[in-house]
């Protein structure tokens, strides 16, 4: 066997032996909302019969099931499914920011993102839709449990690459729901832009702002010197109480401004911390898509 083809092994064993844990638990965690909510069955163009509804002021003669209304006196329409699958396109965010836990024992921001992603993108696979995860090589649109598994190993192997995540813009392919999860520590040059742009692509969205809990109450006093993941940003302050408040401030006005962009565009927004229910943000994200 040669060096490189050897390298290659165990590279995939070690992409392999970490893919199941993560897809597994993302698996369990979209179970348990599966329970809780409806289908995804609605009104709209398909073939297979969803249910009768009364007719009403408006609706055509010729939608009418006229057997099931000779049963009665009232007029009943004939429902069909709506089985036009979409294409739902994830960006989770892979930069070093999101390996930061605050505390052991709770999970680090990309954990949850990537648990949160391949959780939402099994529900949808279910449900019939096509999923794709951006800037890798699960990007193009597919369904069923081998599109789930690349996307898995896709997030398993992405390079943490900069400090901060910078969105991809819009490419020529087109999705029904966008959907970023991140931490937007990031300047507003990496993020702004680019989610306007996705805004005026067409579809909907959905901005899930992922915190760890000590990045929204920060608790540090005295001396301390701050560092970027990467090391490559530092800062060292001896009262860093002294900082709360202006910090907190600029975390609530990036915050504002995120919500503001999704209210104006109507997508969704929701600022989460690691320490929270995965399965409450989960059931969010099922149900914003839903809403559509």
């Amino acid at each position: 066997m040669s060096l490189n083809s050897q390298h290659l092994r165990d590279r995939a064993q070690v992409l392999a032996g970490a893919l199941p844990p993560v897809l597994a638990y993302a698996e369990r965690l979209a179970a348990s909302v599966a329970i809780g909510v409806h289908g995804r069955k609605r009104a709209g163009s398909g073939e297979s019969f969803w249910q009768y509804r009364h007719a009403m002021p408006g609706d055509s003669a010729a939608n009418i099931d006229w057997r099931r209304s000779a049963q009665g006196d009232a007029l009943f329409i004939r429902e069909h499914e709506w089985e036009a699958a979409q294409s739902v396109a994830f960006w989770c965010d892979a930069s070093q920011s999101m390996d930061y836990a605050g505390k052991k024992g709770v999970e680090t921001k990309a954990a949850r993102a990537q648990v949160l992603t391949l959780a939402l993108a099994s529900l949808l696979v279910k449900g019939g839709e096509r999923v794709a995860l951006l800037e890798t090589r699960a990007g193009r649109p597919g369904t069923g449990e081998t599109k789930l598994q690349q996307m898995a190993l896709s997030l398993a192997e992405a390079d943490a690459g900069d400090d901060y995540g910078s969105l991809p813009l819009p490419d020529q392919r087109v999705f029904g729901h966008r959907i970023f999860i991140s931490d937007f520590m990031g300047p507003e040059d990496a993020i702004f832009p680019a989610l306007s742009a996705h805004g005026n692509a067409g579809g909907e969205g959905c901005i899930l702002h992922v915190l760890d809990p000590t990045e929204e109450s920060f608790p540090f006093d005295g001396r301390i010197i701050f560092e970027s993941m990467s090391g490559a940003v530092d800062f060292e302050t001896r009262r860093a109480k002294a900082l709360r408040e202006a910090y907190r401030d600029r975390l609530e006005e990036r915050s504002a401004r995120l919500a503001e962009f999704a209210r104006r565009v109507g997508w969704y927004y929701l600022r989460h911390d690691t320490a929270s229910s995965a399965r409450a943000a989960l059931l969010w994200l099922y149900m914003a898509i839903e809403a559509r």
